[in-house]
């Protein structure tokens, strides 16, 4: 089923399910959503720059989606590093697989990438 980038709403998830282990929290995090950026702050308030461009990138295409703020829990943020392989912050996931940070979420917009597999997906 293609995602609905017509409908810009953005959500933040407050807290992991902490009667799961990390890898569960992890996981039940990003079936919150089809679209989730881990990332410094929320999407009103970025705590870091390159937060806030794949926020903006985010709300430019169009499509909805959920951050999570990994400031607020320590325990995701280490995990997540470990979980995706991925050691820096924002994470981009689509479909609960790691798309990449926000050096390939700007290419990927740049080039229409981004948009076309969020139409296509």
């Amino acid at each position: 089923m293609p995602f609905n980038i017509l409908n810009n709403a953005v959500e933040e998830i407050s807290e992991a399910d902490k009667s799961l282990d990390i890898k569960g929290q992890i996981q039940h995090l990003l079936k919150s959503s089809k679209v989730v950026l881990f990332m410094k702050g929320n999407a009103d308030a970025p705590m870091c720059g390159f937060s806030a461009n794949s926020v903006a990138i985010l709300k430019q295409v169009g499509v909805s989606f959920k951050t999570f703020n990994i400031l607020n829990d320590p325990e995701i943020r280490n995990g997540l590093k470990e979980y995706s392989n991925w050691p820096t912050y924002p994470q981009l996931y689509i479909g609960g697989k790691l798309i990449g940070g926000n050096d390939i979420v700007t290419e990927m917009y740049q080039s229409g990438e981004l948009q076309e597999f969020l139409k296509n997906n």
